[in-house]
């Protein structure tokens, strides 16, 4: 199931913020980790859960991996000098993508679902609730990281945590609104309690056993609950009194 676009007839403002935010994810994307192939920039500003819980920078040699099916030999390196506060890794992991098609997903839901949280929040509520919500997802990956025994040195990135975050935010304040979804081909309209319940659904059973979540399965599934839990709890306080239409 493939969302491609909600009702937005209601919409008063330009969401500038929305926009911009999608324009530093795909610039960070192609100019600094040069389409994901420079992993020492991801590695060294990605968030690290052991360097989060101690403060501290840590360095890595690299590693020898073995693909099992060519037999090839492929080092993958290290962790990198961090020339920043390591807790701003928490910021800086937030605007970071694994791959092209990471890039795409996550930017297709913020920009279906971003723009109506800034109309109703506002421009510098809306960046604070984002940010704010990005944070909280990182550190429950890195909790949750500790909780369940994870290898505390792999590298998280943070971007889906935040996104997580305007989807829960997004759910609660216009639950019965109309999103537009490819399901097999077929377009049909649905209502985004629907379309964002199955998501976030899908996420607490693919992380059950191993919310830690990036050892076992490549994907930090505890930050995007965290990330989402996080907007459900926190969007109301942004947005205000105002008068939601579904």
């Amino acid at each position: 199931m493939l969302p491609i676009s909600d009702d937005n007839a209601d919409r008063k403002t330009f969401p500038i913020i929305n926009y911009i935010l999608i324009g530093i994810n795909i610039a960070v994307f192609i100019l600094y980790q040069k389409w994901g192939a420079d992993l020492h920039f991801t590695y060294s500003y990605a968030t690290v859960p052991a360097e989060i819980m101690t403060g501290h920078d840590i360095v890595t040699d690299p590693t020898i991996l073995i693909d099992p099916l060519t037999r090839q030999q492929v080092e993958m390196p290290g962790l990198g000098i961090t020339p920043i506060p390591v807790y701003l890794t928490l910021i800086t992991s937030m605007f970071m993508h694994g791959g092209l098609m990471h890039l795409a997903g996550n930017m297709l839901y913020l920009f279906i679902f971003g723009d109506n949280l800034e109309d109703k929040m506002g421009h510098a509520r809306y960046l604070l609730f984002y940010i704010i919500c990005g944070i909280l997802a990182s550190l429950t990956h890195v909790g949750t990281d500790y909780l369940f025994g994870e290898n505390h040195l792999i590298p998280s990135l943070g971007a889906s945590g935040a996104i997580s975050g305007v989807m829960g935010g997004y759910l609660l304040l216009f639950p019965t609104r109309t999103v537009n979804v490819f399901v097999f081909l077929f377009l049909i309209r649905l209502p985004a309690f629907i379309v964002l319940g199955l998501w976030i659904a899908l996420q607490v059973a693919n992380g059950a056993g191993y919310l830690g979540g990036s050892e076992a399965s490549g994907i930090a599934y505890a930050a995007h609950i965290g990330g989402f839990l996080a907007g459900l709890l926190l969007v109301k306080r942004f947005a205000g009194s105002a008068n939601t239409k579904p």
